[in-house]
């Protein structure tokens, strides 16, 4: 059994989850509000941040790429052709490149400010950051959005999936993170056919079930958030 501290909108916590589910691994799930700095959470991750995955007699691990990691050698030799990084050493770095991008790149110029300004704000106290989103930071966001999107169809033209023939991290990363996004209705897909076309694919598998399941109160779902074929 494992144990993920996470927040159900933090686009690298829907990373691991993806992961997990991909992997049919059991999970209990603790909701992780990270602007309270919980002195017990912070001694599992002294940067503050989440995802947190925990395994039995094992230190706990903080972050998106860690974890996949971890699962990746503990439990990646089962899935065999369908291993989530795979064994060639060129098509590994390809998956770690973009994971990178997504959990990195995009996350820090694109989902995380969406993802604070527009929900995480709403529950925090002034003093720790909370108040109406910043329409300067949403703007930025949303035009970082485009550009990562269209780079993400350019992939999806060129490839069976992102990173190559096979689905792999680097999926699921991308897909969590326009997952987030695509709750909030931040997501442009009428610009890109391809990146809109593979998003349903990675969508309609059963570990992205439970992430369309959540819903945030006051923050209403885009139209089309749990729609398969929208």
């Amino acid at each position: 059994m494992f144990t993920l501290f996470h927040h159900p909108f933090c686009p690298r916590s829907r990373f691991v989850r993806l992961a997990l589910g991909e992997h049919g691994l059991d999970t209990r799930l603790v909701e992780e509000l990270v602007w309270d700095r919980r002195e017990a959470f912070l001694a599992l991750n002294p940067a503050g941040d989440t995802p947190v995955l925990i395994a039995e007699g094992t230190p706990a691990m903080p972050g998106a790429g860690l974890a996949a990691e971890f699962l990746d050698e503990i439990h990646g030799a089962p899935l065999g052709d369908h291993r989530l990084l795979p064994r060639a050493m060129n098509d590994r770095i390809e998956v770690r490149r973009l994971m990178s991008w997504f959990n990195d790149k995009f996350f820090e110029e694109a989902s995380n400010p969406l993802v604070s300004e527009r929900i995480y704000k709403r529950f925090m106290k002034p003093e720790h950051g909370g108040g109406p989103p910043s329409t300067d930071v949403l703007r930025a966001a949303k035009a970082n959005v485009r550009y990562h999107l269209a780079y993400i169809g350019w992939l999806a033209r060129t490839r069976n999936f992102l990173a190559g023939d096979q689905l792999t991290y680097a999926d699921l990363a991308a897909a969590a993170h326009l997952s987030a996004l695509d709750y909030l209705g931040d997501v442009p897909w009428n610009e890109d056919d391809a990146a809109k076309a593979w998003y349903v694919r990675i969508k309609s598998r059963p570990s992205f079930r439970p992430l369309l399941s959540e819903w945030m109160a006051g923050v209403p779902a885009s139209a089309h958030y749990v729609d398969l074929d929208f």
